[in-house]
């Protein structure tokens, strides 16, 4: 019984997921049906990571707890303001002698 619910739990959290991703690849790289493939290749609005990944990450949590560190570390960055005042590197700044602009934390050279 407690085999069975092993791998009842194994073919929830993998498999399942696994043949879902092979499905939408298949979908995408063939192109058709055309409404769904514009449906699966287009990105949401928020710029966040996708629901899968977060699933596998906190997969991934349970069984090893360095993992979860590193998941409330990100939180905690994400919660966190970004000011030059408080001792976070420079987002802007521009150095004459070196030919270097710094914007939105991208290095730039100057073409001579």
């Amino acid at each position: 019984m407690v085999m069975m619910a092993g791998l009842l739990l194994m073919a929830v959290l993998v498999i399942v997921p696994f043949t879902l991703a092979s499905i939408r690849h298949l979908v995408v790289r063939s192109g058709r049906p055309g409404w769904l493939c514009r449906r699966l290749s287009t990105r949401p609005r928020s710029g966040g990571i996708g629901l899968g990944a977060t699933a596998t990450e906190e997969l991934h949590a349970f069984f090893n707890a360095n993992k979860r560190v590193q998941i409330e570390q990100r939180r905690v960055q994400l919660v966190l303001r970004d000011d030059d005042r408080a001792g976070a590197p420079p987002r802007t700044g521009i150095d004459l002698d070196g030919g270097t602009a710094v914007v939105q934390g991208r290095v730039r050279r100057r073409d001579r």
